[in-house]
């Protein structure tokens, strides 16, 4: 985990997205929790977000050169 407390492997942040998006679709928890538990998903969406493009990155890099040109990902492909 980061010092925020938040993990940094790709999979724990889409565990750890699923299960805030399990507690807040309950209904069951108060304002305060919600409104905690929506900015702690919106904290792990970005870090996932920078974990996807920065293994892009490096997909882009490896491949460089490779005889089957860049890789391009559409929006299709999510």
């Amino acid at each position: 985990m980061s010092d925020a407390g938040e993990p940094q492997e790709l999979e724990k942040i889409l565990e750890r997205l699923e299960t805030i998006a399990q507690q807040l679709e309950t209904g069951t928890v108060n304002l305060e929790t919600s409104l905690a538990l929506f900015e702690e998903g919106v904290r792990l969406s970005k870090v996932g977000t920078r974990r996807l493009d920065d293994a892009e990155r490096k997909l882009e890099v490896l491949l460089e050169g490779d005889a089957r040109g860049p890789l391009n990902v559409s929006d299709n492909d999510a």
